[in-house]
């Protein structure tokens, strides 16, 4: 057993090709059982084994400088840098992030967690190298659809500009890349991957550089000669375009041809993209069948692939998708649009039915607001659906795009609140403080299925303007309210004289448990469930807080610009605010996260009755 026996990532230089290859069997075959057991990002971790390998053999992790883009393949560099007895803690309260994380090891150079970041990332760490005259090399490792996010072009434009020593890997698992075709493109693949070729090219530059007269024509032609050719030939012109030195493509799972292809990138010393091809899932017959399934799994039987606990009930995602269907199926002005993420969002069955009415943009947030803006301007209905993190990306075009021009689109956010074991980059609570203050904007919250439906038809085809539904990650209640008002109204779930309490969407479960909890030691509170958390229904929750000894709200968001802070200005009275702190929000189960910040209805309950014990002494 290598990863017993091995003091990595000191001993893997001393082991010889065969003892690397079984080495990656290990590797495998130690990530497929962990992840089962914890859930987590398997098939992208299972496509780059060899790949990490061989970055860990050319480059020095403590030394060098490796970003890895989004961060959920980095599983076998967290392996490699010696932290494989950690793995059973991933991605769990207290234990190891399932993305690069500075505070766990020196070679987690940079937090990552959103797409399209590593290039601009390691581009700063390559600047600083220059001006500090550190020989160390920045490596970007980009792919998993990365590549269509906009960002990750603009690093590439500005890499090529400076001439920067930079490594850029493009992990091509899938991507739509122009595949190279014919012998003669094999012929120059090898031709330009060897160290003669490179020599050869240098000794031409500086012997055309110093002829007089004619020399720099020449080399001028040739450069133009050689690029009009890569682009019959080669279809990969467009990085050498924007400045970049193109290697490859090369196979992802043959060590050796990478390492070799690695070092050739690191001895440029000036941009070089190194092109890999590798298999999604490779070595789990699962995952390399559907590797979008395990993309990101929870725990499962490793015999079989499935799920070890099922889904209970329908998820918020599948009771949007289904409402969303159903309206447009007597509507065809509605758009639905995703950036790249079509059965998380739930629009899977919209896509099947409504193939033209269906846009998957890519990992392309930005792009996906604006394009819907130029949509709702030409008379179309579109809906974004998109996880309440990924909205954040895209806030200038939300803002300038379309609120501005008080344009009809429908935001329909996922994953708003905690969404846990991901952790702090992937946390849904700004959502609220980032689109109350932009203009022309509503926001709804629904707590059940009915609700969710009912703020999907207003919004539709009683709004004008932009608005957004915000709803969590699991599974949707069902269970309905007796109080029946128009779906943007506030309504009471429980009565009490003495406190009112003010629950943002489902935080309304939390605030009817400490209700309960509080009625049994005699103090009655009123829970109002909030459904519109832009506007505000201030006639009910003045009407409501006549009277009260205490105005409290809960609402899964961060307190800072969030409902509670509204409220209380609105109000000009004192409100105990519950919510998320201003700090980065830690991995753990949504249960576990209520816990620790006191959002569940037992500290509810309990903080609002020492509140009230408070002011009985102070009063």
């Amino acid at each position: 057993m290598y990863l017993e026996n091995l003091q990595l990532p000191e001993d893997l230089k001393k082991l010889n090709n065969a003892e690397r290859s079984a080495l990656c069997d290990e590797i495998r075959e130690f990530l497929i059982r962990h992840v089962a057991k914890t859930g987590g990002h398997l098939a992208a971790n299972l496509g780059v084994v060899e790949l990490t390998v061989a970055l860990h053999l050319t480059f020095d992790v403590y030394k060098d400088q490796l970003i890895w883009d989004v961060g959920h393949q980095s599983y076998v560099h967290k392996i490699l840098t010696g932290r494989a007895e950690q793995f059973d803690t991933l991605r769990q309260f207290g234990g190891m992030s399932g993305f690069p994380k500075t505070a766990e090891d020196f070679s987690d150079r940079f937090d990552t967690g959103h797409s399209s970041t590593s290039i601009s990332a390691a581009l700063g760490y390559a600047m600083a190298n220059q001006l500090q005259h550190n020989d160390a090399t920045a490596v970007a490792i980009i792919g998993d659809g990365a590549m269509t996010g906009g960002m990750a072009f603009e690093a590439i434009n500005h890499a090529g500009s400076l001439k920067t020593p930079l490594v850029v890997v493009l992990n091509d698992n899938g991507m739509s890349i122009s595949k190279n075709v014919g012998g003669l493109s094999r012929r120059l693949k090898r031709i330009r991957n060897t160290n003669r070729y490179f020599q050869f090219k240098s000794d031409v530059k500086s012997i055309l550089d110093h002829v007089p007269v004619l020399g720099k024509p020449i080399k001028n032609g040739l450069i133009t000669f050689k690029r009009a050719m890569k682009n019959i030939i080669l279809q990969n012109a467009v990085f050498e375009d924007m400045g970049f030195t193109y290697l490859g493509p090369v196979d992802g799972h043959n060590i050796e041809d990478l390492c070799t292809v690695l070092a050739q990138a690191k001895r440029l010393q000036e941009p070089v993209l190194v092109h890999v091809h590798t298999k999604k899932g490779k070595g789990y017959s699962f995952a390399e069948k559907n590797p979008g399934k395990y993309h990101g799994i929870q725990s499962f039987d490793y015999a079989t692939g499935e799920p070890v606990k099922k889904a209970e009930g329908k998820s918020w995602s599948t009771c949007f998708g289904e409402e969303l269907c159903k309206i447009a199926a007597k509507e065809d002005r509605i758009t639905a649009i995703t950036a790249a993420m079509p059965l998380g969002t739930g629009l899977e069955t919209f896509s099947k039915m409504f193939p033209t009415r269906f846009f998957d943009v890519g990992i392309a947030e930005q792009h996906a607001v604006t394009f819907a803006a130029g949509q709702a301007s030409a008379g179309l209905i579109p809906c974004f659906a998109v996880y309440s993190t990924f909205l954040q990306r895209a806030y200038d075009q939300i803002l300038h795009d379309v609120a501005l021009q008080n344009l009809h689109v429908v935001f329909c956010v996922d994953r708003s609140g905690p969404v846990g074991n991901d952790g702090e980059t992937h946390q849904g609570v700004y959502d609220i403080s980032f689109l109350s203050h932009i203009p022309n904007m509503r926001i709804l919250a629904p707590a059940n299925g009915e609700e969710m439906r009912k703020m999907l038809h207003y919004a539709i085809e009683q709004v004008e303007g932009p608005v957004a539904i915000r709803y969590p990650r699991g599974t949707v209640m069902e269970e309905a309210f007796l109080e029946d008002k128009e779906i943007t109204r506030a309504i009471s779930v429980c009565d009490g004289t003495d406190v009112l309490l003010l629950c943002v969407g489902t935080t309304v479960w939390d605030g009817k448990n400490a209700a309960e909890i509080l009625g049994k030691k005699g103090i009655r509170m009123q829970v109002l469930h909030v459904r519109s958390v832009k506007p505000i229904d201030m006639q009910t929750i003045k009407l409501c807080a006549a009277g009260k000894k205490m105005i409290a709200s809960v609402e899964d968001n961060v307190v800072l610009g969030g409902f509670g802070e509204r409220v209380e200005g609105l109000l000009k009275r004192h409100v105990v605010k519950f919510g998320y702190p201003d700090r980065p929000i830690v991995q753990g189960s949504i249960k576990e996260l209520k816990q620790l910040y006191g959002m569940d209805g037992e500290h509810i309950a309990l903080q609002i009755e020492k509140s009230l014990a408070k002011q009985k002494v102070y009063g």
